[in-house]
């Protein structure tokens, strides 16, 4: 997540990633403890004193498997993990996302935990969390489960509720969410003036434009006989076109947003700019850090197209293939996982938590700062497709984020995207194909 889904100040440097080589067992024949290195992304407060808290505790528990804490940060993890597995010296535990893992599994850098997983934590996540971090193995092998997913995020709508209230338009509620059709008629009813019904911040707009095609079944890529290709059907379509609608049809989005990151419109919604804004569940922290006092607001539940998914990714802890103690680091890894943790790390950063147990915590239900929509909200979450696609980061990079940009900057018709799309990602694809 996240995150490559957002962008953080980095906090500290991860390159000294280097492990001292432990011993084996829960504590060494030389009665010496087993050392892990785990390499961690938190980067908010609490969540950066929720995993050094347990990582604390684990220590004090645990004087046979002593762990040490490293400082990541999402800015650059992928480029200095690559580094220090082709250096044979990579940490034990590492903190990622679920869209690296393909490519790290694929190249033999992580260790299969299919079998290292206990049962316990295994039915503590549903299948479909565990299906964004199983992957086919070194060479194309067969399918192995290369992390532990434990949070994930969906996309919700953050909206005034004195604007909503004003104009006399109802909060939709998770058992009856808006329609896309109910949003973009609000989006009009509350754009008066200076001020736009909707901003969509969209400096990165692949992850986010791919996640939300699903409300449509649009999948934007097809496989037959081994090879991916990109598809821009109807379906996929369909999300693409009322962003744009919205836009320059409408009239009812700021174009001005289109340029900005994920947080960028913020103060412009707390000034009254924006009635609403289209965002991951986690923006909610900084809304109910940074917004003037008396400012009302509320979490809108994610829209429905045909259906009410959305694409999902994880964030997860994986153990480096070269690290010589794996059992250990999938004792601390579910240790660390256990339900009651997630509830910590979930609230640290402000996301939703995989575990079952972890999901029916009070704190991740109550209605104070959009916590019930937002925990509720998982069950929208299914696999993003784009998990599985090889060659998917070059594709988005070198030719979907500057097509989008052009698209919704309107200076392409939806046609010319659907065949920059398909044309040049096409070969892109065809470049990773086995």
């Amino acid at each position: 997540m996240r995150r490559s889904l957002r962008s953080v100040v980095a906090v500290a440097a991860a390159a000294v990633i280097g492990l001292t080589a432990g011993c084996s067992g829960g504590g060494s024949d030389s009665g010496k403890p087993v050392k892990l290195k785990f390499l961690s992304l938190a980067w908010q407060k609490d969540s950066l004193a929720a995993n050094k808290r347990l990582v604390a505790e684990w220590n004090t528990a645990n004087p046979g498997i002593q762990v040490q804490y490293i400082q990541g940060s999402w800015d650059n993890v992928n480029d200095q993990l690559v580094t220090s597995f082709e250096g044979g010296d990579p940490p034990d535990v590492i903190h990622d996302d679920s869209s690296a893992l393909a490519g790290f599994a694929s190249q033999g850098y992580l260790t299969d935990l299919t079998k290292l997983i206990p049962a316990g934590l295994k039915n503590d996540i549903p299948p479909a969390a565990w299906g964004t971090a199983t992957f086919a193995g070194q060479g194309g092998g067969d399918q192995g489960i290369y992390g532990v997913p434990f949070l994930q995020e969906s996309q919700v709508i953050l909206a005034n509720k004195k604007m909503l209230d004003d104009a006399g338009v109802p909060v939709p509620t998770v058992a009856n969410p808006w329609t896309w059709d109910q949003y973009q008629q609000v989006a009009k009813k509350l754009t008066t003036g200076k001020r736009f019904g909707v901003a969509w911040a969209l400096k990165a707009p692949v992850n986010r434009v791919l996640n939300l095609a699903l409300n449509f079944g649009g999948t934007f890529f097809q496989t037959s006989g081994g090879k991916t290709t990109v598809k821009v059907g109807p379906q996929e379509r369909e999300v693409l076109q009322r962003i744009h609608d919205q836009l320059y049809k409408d009239k009812s989005a700021d174009p001005s947003a289109l340029g900005m990151g994920t947080a960028d419109p913020l103060p412009g919604f707390y000034a009254g700019k924006y009635a609403m804004l289209p965002a991951s569940i986690y923006m909610r922290q900084q809304v109910v850090e940074q917004a003037p006092k008396n400012f009302q607001w509320v979490t809108i539940p994610p829209l429905k197209g045909q259906t009410t998914q959305e694409g999902a990714i994880s964030q997860t802890l994986s153990v480096a293939a070269d690290s010589k103690h794996p059992k250990e680091s999938v004792k601390f890894i579910s240790w660390f996982l256990g339900g009651q943790h997630q509830v910590e790390l979930a609230k640290g950063d402000w996301l939703i938590p995989t575990s079952a147990t972890a999901a029916k915590d009070p704190s991740l239900t109550t209605a104070k700062d959009g916590w019930d929509v937002a925990t509720a909200s998982a069950k929208s979450l299914i696999l993003a497709p784009y998990l599985k696609v090889n060659g998917y980061d070059e594709f988005k990079t070198k030719v979907a984020t500057p097509a989008l940009q052009s698209y919704f900057a309107n200076k392409i018709s939806i046609d010319q995207l659907a065949q920059k799309l398909t044309g040049d990602g096409d070969k892109v694809l065809a470049r990773y194909e086995h």
